[in-house]
């Protein structure tokens, strides 16, 4: 390894990682035991007391609450653009931390995160807001989409319909992950239309993934360990995992839904602890819609159900996994990477956008697209993430960080290369990139 690279974010293995039932609850557990934070909210050196302001967060009490005992530095920092939360961390402050932060990323005043976040918040004060309604529109229209065809599906007893309102129910969920990063909100509910939660995802996603992405504090790559092994190491994946994953993945895709759901009921059972909530229920909207206007037997809108649900899950994988991350010249854990990488650094190193859904709000929304932007402003809506590139491709200039794109079918080809891949890379963010 080049002098002054790591080759991983992580300052030392996360507590409870390779247990092998892996929840976010584990995940918050490990947390708490190696950040620092002493019970109190840690944020950069320094740790606060928030429970005061808990039921006051104008996102929700739920980031909060969830975090409490944690490093929520990343989360703080891309969570909030303005100042206006920074200006008020002083009443809630307790004491310096004694302990070094877990994670190498860093926010300097003077690098590239925090130098985009100022440009951004300019920025915001001329944007324009309306394509915002469009986001909502499409998503109250995708909805309406999954259940017409759950309708027609049941009604003339048609798989092949059902398979449009599998579609329908993915990319519905897939949208309303534009809704979940946001304050509370009820379409953020429609992500829980097949046994996903919102909650459970706020917290593998948001704020595991997002934060940290491709590492080995990312819950979505350890979550499909040991099927689907993306980490460029030989000591995790042999000859059968990196190569026979090219075939079995597509049944991985297929029971993601179920995996979580079952997965909920073991952590619930094991360790007595209430894993679901009111809102899961919603996940039985569409079989109670499908059985009162389906005129048939409870036994066909059961099948029926599983399968739109089976084809949705499988979408969503294809999606998913195939969209920004998985590719051999992103930055994976254990690849070479400059010490002290600055957050938003990082992010361009572990992200390869789509190229093809540029210009679409539609498949942005659908596909995960816009998702470097995403990452580093994951509160925005989509909508107006386009209306960033211009200050965020000036940034990029000045630090001299490559942004990188590719068409989706190389993003796929990609990504069966990366589970194939055990030698690492050095990741150099001035370098010239060929898709």
């Amino acid at each position: 390894m080049a002098t002054g690279y790591i080759t991983t974010i992580a300052k030392k293995y996360p507590t409870y990682r390779d247990e092998p039932l892996k929840t976010v609850d584990r995940w918050l557990e490990g947390k708490r035991v190696d950040d620092g934070a002493e019970g109190l909210w840690r944020i950069h050196d320094t740790l606060y007391d928030l429970t005061d302001f808990i039921e006051r967060h104008p996102g929700g009490s739920e980031w909060i609450r969830l975090t409490k005992g944690t490093d929520i530095t990343e989360s703080f920092e891309t969570h909030h653009i303005t100042t206006r939360a920074e200006g008020m961390l002083g009443k809630y402050k307790v004491r310096a931390a004694t302990a070094p932060r877990s994670v190498g990323l860093t926010f300097h005043d003077d690098g590239f995160y925090r130098t985009l976040k100022r440009r951004v918040r300019d920025k915001l004060k001329d944007i324009d807001h309306t394509p915002v309604k469009q986001s909502k529109l499409i998503i109250d229209s995708l909805v309406a989409a999954a259940f017409g065809l759950a309708f027609l599906a049941i009604r003339m007893q048609s798989y092949a319909i059902g398979i449009g309102s599998g579609l329908f129910v993915c990319w519905t969920m897939i949208a309303a992950h534009n809704f979940f990063h946001q304050r509370d909100n009820w379409r953020m509910l429609t992500f829980n239309l097949a046994f996903s939660s919102y909650r459970h995802w706020r917290v593998s996603h948001a704020m595991s993934h997002h934060n940290f992405p491709n590492s080995i504090l990312d819950l979505e790559i350890s979550y499909f360990e040991p099927f689907l092994c993306w980490l460029p190491n030989p000591a995790t994946k042999n000859t059968i995992k990196r190569f026979a994953s090219w075939v079995y993945g597509p049944l991985v895709y297929s029971l993601l839904f179920y995996g979580e759901f079952v997965k909920r009921l073991v952590e619930t059972y094991s360790t007595g602890k209430n894993t679901f909530y009111v809102d899961d229920l919603v996940t039985f909207i569409l079989p109670s819609f499908m059985y009162i206007v389906g005129a048939t037997g409870l036994w066909e809108v059961v099948k029926m159900w599983l399968f739109i649900v089976t084809v949705a899950s499988f979408m969503f994988g294809l999606i998913g996994l195939n969209a920004a991350h998985h590719h051999p010249k992103a930055v994976h854990d254990g690849d070479s990477m400059p010490k002290d990488i600055d957050y938003a650094v990082y992010q361009l190193a572990a992200v390869i956008d789509r190229s093809d859904t540029k210009g679409s709000l539609f498949m942005v929304l659908t596909s995960f697209g816009d998702h470097c932007l995403h990452h580093l402003f994951p509160t925005l809506d989509h909508a107006i993430l386009p209306q960033l590139y211009p200050v965020f491709f000036e940034t990029c200039r000045e630090f001299e960080t490559v942004y990188r794109e590719m068409p989706w079918l190389q993003q796929i080809i990609g990504q069966h290369k990366q589970l194939a891949r055990i030698d690492t890379m050095t990741y150099n963010p001035s370098e010239k990139f060929r898709a």
